[in-house]
């Protein structure tokens, strides 16, 4: 494994995750999520048929894109990433996590040209999935490795809001992260073999709480 790998899977990634929950505070607000057990569930099923698996499976024909597009450096194949970019946007019903998607995507874009790794032109207006394989194709991550560390790091983003919002202590956080690591590896071997626009999704739950995360009177987290 790439050391850089660690580099990109860092909790200390300055991309601004922490400060994002994508609906669970609104869950665990509302009494959904209450418990490890419920937490666990929720995570499940979020990394079983929620909107992240489209775009993990995603990232690999990103991956493919962006090559072409840095070898060319033409208008067609950076409008191949803008197309990408557009469908993935569209996906998410709440504008607080398309909000949230793009701005982590511009930090590590911003990253990355800080760290001698620019895209063409230095663009940074895409979404975080974009950035993500960026950070992949610069850094010579195999594409298992690169949809393992996406599935893994939003596990990680979870437990770390669900520490601020539930009485759930980091060892707790540090087994559940574990009970999710042979999921991630099963769905990302999986994921890695689909076509992203053909994968069907079933959160209506994640995407209701993400919509109604604005209506909370009180919030720690911006979505």
């Amino acid at each position: 494994m790439k050391l850089e790998f660690l580099q990109l899977l860092s909790p200390s990634l300055p991309v601004g995750a922490f400060s994002y929950s994508e609906g669970l505070e609104w869950l665990v607000q509302n009494g959904k999520v209450n418990n490890e057990i419920t937490l666990f569930n929720w995570i499940e099923s979020e990394l079983s048929r929620g909107q992240i698996t489209i775009e993990a499976s995603s990232i690999p024909r990103i991956m493919r894109d962006l090559v072409a597009w840095e070898n060319t450096k033409d208008a067609q194949n950076k409008f191949v990433i803008e197309e990408w970019n557009s469908w993935l946007s569209s996906l998410r019903d709440s504008p607080d996590i398309r909000s949230q998607q793009m701005q982590m995507g511009e930090s590590l874009l911003q990253l990355l040209i800080d760290l001698d790794h620019p895209l063409p032109d230095k663009e940074k207006k895409f979404i975080w999935p974009i950035a993500w394989a960026w950070a992949g194709v610069s850094w010579e991550i195999t594409k298992i490795d690169l949809v393992e560390g996406f599935l893994y790091s939003w596990v990680a983003n979870q437990l770390s809001a669900a520490l601020r919002l539930l009485s759930l202590g980091p060892t707790k956080a540090q087994q559940l992260q574990k009970k999710s690591l042979l999921l991630i590896k099963s769905q990302a071997d999986y994921l890695l073999q689909q076509n992203p626009k053909e994968i069907w999704i079933s959160d209506i739950g994640a995407m209701m709480a993400q919509q109604s995360h604005v209506e909370l009177y009180s919030r720690l987290f911006r979505s």
